[in-house]
């Protein structure tokens, strides 16, 4: 399991933890949407001390990739695309849903190992089709929760070094963006200024500076 540098971990140790009784228990749940695009919830939960309390709010989606894609002249490739949530364009790097082998959607039921293997597969994929890039260099930088909060998705994060173009984009009929190269010091200034909105992505090239 990854764990974070900087985490308040009491000096017992982890055992601690599994002596806590801190967690919730979901006693009723209702489908507000669920659909091949997500499965939105309200639930109610009984807290440790036995109080009952609702509506909490959550849903599933697919698990996704986020990559770190440089070139052989290590500039770094991105993404321009429209972002409803926050209604703005955003610059960001090439990400996309997991396509899963088993045909099903959402997470449940479906391990993080068997998932991986899935993963490297669509990273694969989506850089090919939203940059028209390849690589050879893969790794993976990490496996984090994408709203521990309110969903049950993971990111599925990669770094992918000496990208070459292999041919064009082949979007999505959804998918509307360009692509963009930036220098390290351009993204750093772009996460600086507010003009790299992905808090996942943020993270993503932090790890992949740091490795």
């Amino acid at each position: 399991m990854d764990k974070i540098a900087g985490n308040n971990v009491p000096s017992e140790g982890d055992a601690l933890f599994n002596e806590e009784n801190l967690e919730w228990k979901e006693i009723r749940t209702e489908h507000l949407v669920q659909d091949e695009w997500i499965d939105f919830r309200r639930s109610a939960y009984r807290f440790p001390d036995g109080t009952v309390f609702e509506p909490f709010y959550s849903y599933s989606r697919r698990d996704y990739v986020v990559i770190v894609a440089s070139d052989e002249e290590g500039n770094y490739i991105c993404v321009r695309q429209f972002r409803q949530g926050i209604k703005e364009v955003t610059t960001e790097f090439p990400a996309g849903g997991i396509e899963r082998s088993d045909g099903a959607e959402y997470r449940t039921g479906r391990s993080l190992q068997t998932a991986c293997e899935d993963a490297l597969a669509a990273a694969r994929r989506e850089l090919l089709e939203e940059t028209g890039y390849v690589s050879d260099n893969w790794s993976h930088l990490i496996t984090v929760p994408s709203n521990a909060t309110i969903a049950d998705n993971y990111a599925y994060v990669f770094a992918a070094e000496n990208c070459r173009r292999a041919g064009g984009q082949h979007l999505d009929e959804t998918e509307f963006l360009n692509v963009r190269k930036h220098s390290s010091s351009e993204i750093e200034k772009l996460i600086k200024n507010g003009g790299f909105q992905q808090a996942v992505h943020i993270m993503a090239w932090l790890l992949a500076k740091r490795a």
